[in-house]
């Protein structure tokens, strides 16, 4: 896959730009519970690689991501590289 066409979610992860819905911090009780929701619908990719959780990535098919690299860093990822 071309790099324009993917976001580098942190070691060696990746998602399809075009799939991502939103970059959310998951600090607040309904991001939480919105994650335990979709762990037990089987719809969660942790890419954290056991680091501390600092993204959630929603994906346009119903699936999130969980990412250890901060939401600031990830919006920055995505705009560079639609240059």
């Amino acid at each position: 896959m071309s790099n324009k066409l993917t976001v580098n979610i942190g070691f060696g992860n990746s998602v399809v730009k075009s799939d991502i819905s939103a970059v959310i911090q998951p600090n607040s009780a309904p991001i939480k519970r919105f994650i335990k929701r979709k762990q037990e619908e089987g719809m969660l990719i942790d890419a954290t690689m056991g680091k501390k959780l600092k993204a959630v990535i929603p994906l346009r098919s119903g699936y999130i991501t969980l990412s250890a690299i901060s939401p600031a860093a990830l919006i920055s990822r995505i705009e560079s590289e639609d240059e």
